[in-house]
């Protein structure tokens, strides 16, 4: 007999639910999230006839987390199921509306039984791409942090010290910026600044050449005619954005950090090569990819899949006489940023890449539209090295190309 089991998970305790080839119910119990927990449900599970030959496919609406991992590591095929699409798979089974945790459980359970191959498993990538995805996912999202942080204090600055901004520009996270505002975050503070003082605020910042000049030059935009804000909302306004200069300085030196372990972790890789051979892609921005897309040499059926996953490839919407091809935003966020960036930097690392650009710009593609249309390309080059394995070559990538316009041109 055919079995199918259905999680729902949750932080302190899981519903777990096994259903027969009929839709019909085996098995219900609700297990607590700790090793006695996971111990109950392997129980459950060989009480109702797992074995390790044909072992009983899993769906959870989550790829991620130690009762996954877990899993995983019985050889249990698993399958993370999007929470939206599970609340559509629900709608089969109620209409009224009605939802609870058991019946949620059966319904994951029911959707394995039935639709598991419209379903992407786990893959099953090394120990060493998962590392990887986890440093360059909090690379990423520390980044994204500190310049919300950035912003903030952009936003403050300009309530009552745009003199600051002028002085240092958008890059309020710069060494020069953070030594002066830690020690002159007013205005009536910073126009009290000899240049000396400045420039001593420029060397703790590590800066070494050009100190006089540029300290010179920020003394004079912080001396310039201003209005004025109250001292004591000014004073206020000080300490919040002293208070915010520290933060960002002290995730500037966290992303630094992250980014060793990140590099360390990207070229112990054995794909790494192959990746960093691509135009564009460096150490980090190599490793964001790398972690993405995985290793596992099963995961994509071909270079489309792969294209499909990052999100790069655009998709169809057609009904009767109306045909649209859209780009695609319903994808991997981290994946689709990285792709974004790689597109942009083999711009000036390849002449081919270059040319396939300027040749989507000129038939009136936006500047986002044909770096889409790049990146798509540059993804589906990625997978043929990886299949391959073999580093890019750049006449092989782009020679057909030229070929083709020259006998177009002929």
């Amino acid at each position: 007999m055919t079995l199918f089991c259905g999680i729902d998970w949750a932080e302190t305790h899981h519903h777990v639910a096994i259903i027969d080839s009929a839709g019909q119910l085996v098995a219900k119990k609700r297990i607590p999230d700790d090793p006695t927990g996971f111990a109950e449900l392997i129980e459950m599970l060989t009480a109702a006839g797992d074995y390790a030959e044909a072992p009983i496919p899993v769906a959870i609406e989550t790829p991620r987390g130690l009762l996954v991992a877990s899993l995983r590591a019985t050889r249990r095929p698993v399958y993370p199921i999007n929470p939206l699409a599970v609340a559509r798979y629900r709608e089969r089974h109620v209409v009224s509306g009605a939802k609870s945790d058991p019946g949620d459980a059966q319904v994951l359970a029911d959707l394995v039984r039935t639709d598991r191959h419209h379903h992407r498993p786990v893959a099953g990538d090394s120990e060493l791409a998962q590392a990887t995805k986890v440093l360059a996912r909090a690379h990423q999202r520390a980044i994204w942090d500190r310049q919300r942080q950035l912003n903030r204090l952009r936003s403050i600055l300009r309530e009552y010290f745009p003199a600051a901004l002028e002085a240092f520009g958008t890059d309020l996270a710069h060494p020069d910026a953070v030594g002066v505002l830690e020690r002159a975050p007013t205005p009536a503070l910073a126009a009290k600044l000899s240049a000396s003082a400045i420039g001593a605020c420029l060397r703790r910042g590590g800066r070494k050449r050009n100190v006089e000049s540029r300290a010179q030059a920020i003394q004079k935009l912080l001396r310039a005619p201003r209005l004025d804000a109250p001292a004591a909302v000014a004073a206020a306004y000080g300490a919040q954005v002293r208070s915010l200069v520290a933060v960002a300085a002290e995730m500037t030196r966290q992303i630094a950090a992250l980014e060793a372990d990140l590099e360390r972790s990207f070229e112990s890789h054995p794909d790494a090569e192959i990746v960093r051979s691509l135009p564009g892609l460096g150490a980090v921005l190599g490793a964001r990819v790398l972690g993405e897309f995985g290793d596992d040499p099963n995961r994509y059926q071909d270079g489309r899949a792969r294209r499909n996953y990052a999100g790069t490839s655009p998709i169809t919407r057609a009904s009767g006489k109306k045909r649209a091809v859209l780009a695609r935003y319903v994808r991997n966020r981290f994946l689709a940023d990285a792709c974004y960036q790689w597109s942009f930097c083999a711009l000036t690392a390849s002449p081919g890449a270059r040319g396939f650009y300027d040749e989507h710009r000129a038939k009136g593609e936006t500047h986002d539209g044909a770096l889409r249309v790049l990146s798509n390309r540059l993804v589906g080059i990625l997978d043929g090295c990886l299949r391959k394995r073999v580093a890019y070559d750049e006449a092989v990538a782009w020679g057909h190309r030229s070929s083709d316009g020259a006998a177009k041109a002929a």
